[in-house]
């Protein structure tokens, strides 16, 4: 048994002793030639790959003026230094952000501007050499780019931005990721992360179909492909296969048939989540958004709604847009993109569906803001729509809710320790550790408040946990999606079984989940 599978809860924002090169050894598989060169990347590491990473890395602060603020612009302030997740779990100095970011910032001095060409002893700027790419190679698969470093930044240094760019420079040069590249390939291949065939697919939801069916007597449809529908849901591909994100899908399908609305999925585009924004390639993210406006496109569909997905919401919010706009065959009635999250809170607050609270009672919540979703986008109208929209879902369907410490909540959120392109089992140790500090935080209710459960709405961070926190003694059914708490309290018109204030149907489908 490997050390980190015996870890106890740390007190929270107890700055560990300092574990020099702890971590140097926790790096991910190199992508094969295969999973590179679909992507239009060398097959490996290239002759000369110092010059041309050099070359990479000058293009790249050509094309971002904001890369070569935060290269130019940090003072050592020290105001990130304890605010990584990694760090904290690890003791690893160079999990520190600014350290972090010095791995790249000391090359960039050293051939970008003129005291470290000549004095770089004077700057601490330094030749890039194999030593080097391999501490690049580590360490940048050692961040999950989530930005809570950032919060606390007060120049606005954006780490996630320079580990995406130092992820960039490596795919250019051979020495890409496997995890995420291999992803990709199957997006482009077959329109989403698991390479799952259309009729594989199709065949899923029919099943599914026939579980709701059975469990309220409601025949509730997940189509695919249908075209002239009104919605295009586009959503991770976990929703399809695993708990407990499939509990998740069949909310939305609720939510859907109550509020009478036609909907499909797209089986060319069924993949919400971007990957490509974690390895910095805008090319790459737009080949996959340009998929979703493709089906957008043929189905005839009037508008966009998004399933539980951390960064596959950034995008969406930040970039789909600029990258595969403009959307302007849609209904401009409703927002584009829009969350579900926003569609189901709509609905809620128009009165129009009927929840029975109770069917959740069984369990005492907590809610996990997600990185992407809680610092890199938003919800509704106003600004804060990301924290107060999903957490007014849960208060509306549930008697029993609190909230994580303040300080570790909304744009303070921790990571769960496996976003940003880490959620692969040969960094197991590190995100083990790194999830240390939300696994604090979270004992913390648990002890003080009797929380059971803890809902997200990002199929990441639902993985994540599942998979750590029996590491932390914490059971892998405690995490649930957000939809999967409607899913139990919404009452369909015509379910069998359940008047409002049993709970009975939905309680015993969460209990055989």
């Amino acid at each position: 048994m490997a050390d980190y599978d015996t870890l106890t809860i740390n007190p929270l924002f107890e700055i560990p002793g300092l574990q020099r090169d702890a971590m140097k050894h926790s790096s991910p598989f190199v992508a094969a030639p295969d999973h590179q060169e679909a992507l239009g990347f060398p097959g490996e590491l290239v002759d000369d790959w110092q010059n041309k990473a050099i070359e990479k890395f000058g293009e790249l602060l050509k094309s971002s003026r904001a890369l070569r603020v935060y290269m130019d612009g940090c003072v050592k302030c020290g105001a990130c230094t304890d605010k990584c997740h990694y760090f904290l779990g690890t003791g690893d100095p160079k999990n520190m952000p600014v350290a972090r970011q010095d791995l790249l910032r000391k090359i960039y001095r050293r051939y970008f501007t003129f005291w470290g060409k000549y004095f770089p002893g004077l700057v601490g700027a330094e030749d890039l050499t194999r030593e080097v790419l391999d501490d690049w190679y580590s360490y940048f698969h050692q961040c999950s780019q989530c930005r809570r470093c950032s919060v606390y930044c007060p120049y606005g240094i954006d780490t996630a931005e320079i580990s995406m760019a130092a992820r960039e420079i490596m795919d250019h040069i051979g020495q890409g990721q496997k995890y995420c590249n291999e992803i990709l390939g199957k997006v482009h291949k077959i329109g989403n992360n698991l390479g799952l065939p259309e009729k594989a697919l199709i065949a899923t939801l029919e099943d599914l179909e026939e579980d709701i069916e059975d469990e309220t007597g409601v025949a509730v449809r997940i189509p695919v492909n249908e075209k002239g529908a009104d919605i295009l849901l586009v959503t991770p591909s976990a929703d399809f296969f695993a708990e407990p994100h499939i509990d998740g899908l069949i909310g939305y399908a609720k939510v859907f048939h109550q509020a009478g609305v036609s909907w499909t999925l797209s089986s060319y585009a069924s993949e919400a989540a971007n990957f490509a924004m974690f390895i910095g390639s805008h090319e790459q993210m737009k080949l996959l958004t340009d998929r979703i406006r493709k089906a957008a496109e043929d189905l005839g569909v009037k508008r966009i709604i998004f399933g539980e997905c951390g960064h596959a919401w950034r995008v969406a919010y930040s970039f789909l847009n600029t990258l595969s706009g403009p959307f302007d065959f849609l209904d401009p009635g409703y927002p584009v993109p829009q969350h579900i999250c926003e569609f189901t809170w709509d609905l809620i607050e128009r009165g129009e569906l009927t929840l029975d609270k109770t069917a959740n009672d069984h369990m005492t919540l907590t809610f996990h803001d997600s990185c992407n979703v809680a610092r890199g986008s938003r919800m509704g109208d106003k600004p804060g729509g990301q924290f107060e929209i999903p957490r007014a879902i849960i208060k509306a369907v549930c008697n029993n809710f609190v909230d994580m410490a303040a300080d570790t909540i909304n744009e303070k959120t921790f990571c769960c320790g496996g976003g940003g392109g880490l959620l692969t089992d040969d960094l197991m140790e590190l995100r083990v550790k790194g999830s240390s500090p939300r696994m604090t935080a979270l004992q913390e209710v648990v002890e003080d408040h009797g929380v059971t459960h803890m809902a997200a709405i990002c199929a990441i961070c639902k993985t994540q946990f599942a998979k750590v926190m029996p590491t932390y003694g914490i059971g892998m059914d405690r995490i649930v999606s957000l939809h999967q708490l409607v899913s139990n309290a919404i009452v369909l018109d015509g379910q069998i079984g359940n008047e409002p204030g049993t709970g009975t149907p939905a309680e015993e489908h969460v209990a055989t989940a």
